[in-house]
């Protein structure tokens, strides 16, 4: 059986010193770790060892030794083969390099039962990995067999070896320590100042806790029938309990329990910090140079615009709209009865005009909680200021409805038929002389107002959908920036490795003699599955939109 030996590239240059890892049960293959170089005590370097695989939960060994032999060190071969006396192991892997090869040559120690070592003769593949990445990095199990048990294949447990032994890595004090040792963070910790200080410092949880208080508070109290009500017909509640339930997530003590799970609350913390950033400087924008005074001037007339619009639609529907002859009687009811609405409303938005710039001040100030706040209360405010578009569709579409379920009652009693309601079918039925006289006579009338009554409800029923695109492209927005999952692509673009697909091996040296080299490469997502990411969390959302749209046309009739 070939040996498979997992070598980090940073430890091609390392000094002579002792390799430090784990050999993987079953599948005759070793991951090393870390050189640690001359000189050193083995007692430290035993008790070390023993400090990192309980930190770890990692059971870590000296593998071997490790030779880069340089001016004046020549002849180490045997100090090297004694160091197997002092770390015992059942195997010993004796690594060496020349300077200027690129290959490594290896001499694998076997302790039999005699206990004395003798040479094995054992076929040798080096696989180089970069050993960042990999700790980085994370690849799932495999499902095998019936019952969905899981497999490590051995990458997999490679990554989960490199992941888990962060303690060999972070626990290194470099210089200050009585063991100096290469690997990946040799050279100092990768991080920037900011890093370290975030790391360092407290998180406020004092706020957080007083969020989650008001918020479970409010939560507690719109749990009311009416309130209940009243906050699912609200997108400012709504989005009140959704961004409760993120923080609730985040402010969770428990780890997450996958990668998986890792990347769903990351993207979620993003999410709220450039939420709540974009409404900072949304706050920003409006209390600066008076332009919460300039919108509130603004808006009184553009409600008396609209209005003033809505009357002239009215006047055109009670003449001969488009040439069509309506009927002049219910046409000129109809429209003194929606132009009377707009008279209340336009007195209304008037009345309500000098606290405008007071409403408009105070809810800017949703917008320090996020942009999807201030976005959110804009639809409310869109959906108050536009009611009465919303009520001269609901009496459009009831007059409507009224008049197609009569005319299908009435067609019914033509064919001599009616509607069985107990068991859900039509029915045979048999009218008398009188029922069938009265029948045409309010089949005739119904059949000769309903283009009238059709004119209006495809009209409002056009604003309505207007006033509902308008909304439905601020719920978009919203969950755009709740569901955008901005970690995930700001690894994909800085830091690829940490969304790994799988492994790519390439000969790295084959040259005679030598035992063959590959290099492992850490494969990454399809910029597909980025984008599917992107999108998918919009799919509730536009399917949404979709339902009002339809709920708009059809629930009225």
């Amino acid at each position: 059986m070939v040996l498979k030996i997992f070598f980090p590239q940073c430890c091609n240059r390392a000094d002579s010193g002792l390799l430090v890892g784990r050999w993987i049960a079953g599948h005759d293959s070793a991951v090393v770790l870390a050189v640690i170089h001359y000189p050193f005590i083995p007692g430290q370097v035993k008790q070390y060892i023993q400090q990192v695989g309980a930190a770890s939960g990692v059971e870590l060994s000296v593998l071997g030794s490790w030779s880069l032999p340089k001016e004046g060190q020549e002849g180490m071969e045997s100090f090297l083969r004694d160091l197997s006396t002092i770390f015992p192991q059942e195997r010993w892997l004796q690594i060496s390099r020349q300077m200027g090869k690129m290959g490594f040559t290896c001499e694998i120690l076997n302790r039999g039962q005699s206990k004395t070592l003798r040479f094995l003769e054992q076929e040798v593949i080096f696989v180089h990995y970069e050993q960042r990445k990999v700790m980085l990095s994370q690849l799932h199990p495999i499902e095998t067999g019936s019952r969905g048990s899981l497999t490590y294949p051995p990458p997999a447990q490679v990554f989960q070896t490199v992941a888990l032994s962060q303690p060999l890595f972070f626990l290194d004090k470099y210089d200050d320590g009585p063991l100096k040792s290469t690997h990946w963070q040799s050279e100092g910790r990768e991080a920037s100042i900011i890093v370290e200080l975030l790391k360092q410092a407290s998180v406020p949880l004092c706020l957080l806790s007083c969020f989650l208080f008001l918020s479970g508070f409010f939560c507690r109290i719109f749990s009311l029938y009416p309130l209940r009500f009243l906050s699912t017909k609200l997108s400012t509640c709504v989005q009140l309990s959704y961004r409760t339930e993120h923080m609730r997530t985040l402010s969770s003590p428990k780890a997450a329990a996958g990668h998986t799970q890792f990347m769903r609350k990351a993207n979620m913390l993003v999410s709220v910090l450039v939420d709540v950033a974009l409404g900072v400087l949304l706050m920003w924008w409006l209390y600066r140079d008076e332009h919460i005074a300039m919108l509130a001037n603004t808006l009184v007339p553009a409600a008396d615009h609209v209005a003033k619009e809505l009357e002239q639609l009215l006047q055109w529907l009670m003449g001969a709209p488009a040439g069509l002859k309506m009927n002049r009687a219910l046409d000129q009811v109809l429209g003194r009865f929606f132009l009377y609405h707009i008279h209340l409303w336009i007195s209304y938005i008037h009345l309500m005009s000098p606290f405008i710039e007071g409403i408009l001040w105070y809810g800017g100030l949703s917008a320090c909680l996020g942009l999807t706040f201030a976005l959110s209360l804009l639809s409310d405010m869109v959906a108050l200021f536009t009611f009465h578009i919303y009520c001269f569709y609901v009496y459009g579409a009831r007059l409507y409805c009224l008049k197609i379920y009569g005319l299908s009652s009435l067609w019914r009693l033509f064919r001599g038929k009616k509607w069985n309601v107990l068991r859900q079918r039509v029915d045979s039925c048999s009218y008398d002389l009188d029922q069938l006289f009265i029948g045409t006579l309010l089949f005739t009338v119904l059949l000769f107002l309903l283009p009238t009554t059709a004119l209006y409800y495809l009209v409002f029923t056009l604003l309505r959908l207007v006033v509902v695109l308008f909304q439905g492209v601020l719920h978009l927005s919203v969950d755009f920036i709740n569901s955008f999952p901005l970690f995930a692509i700001g690894l994909r673009v800085f830091r690829p490795y940490r969304l790994a697909e799988g492994v790519k091996f390439r000969v790295l040296c084959d040259e005679p003699g030598v035992a063959l080299h590959l290099l492992m490469e850490v494969r990454l997502w399809h910029r597909g599955i980025i984008c599917h990411s992107v999108f998918t969390g919009l799919n509730d959302s536009f399917h949404r939109l979709c339902m009002s749209l339809s709920v708009t046309v059809s629930t009225e009739l």
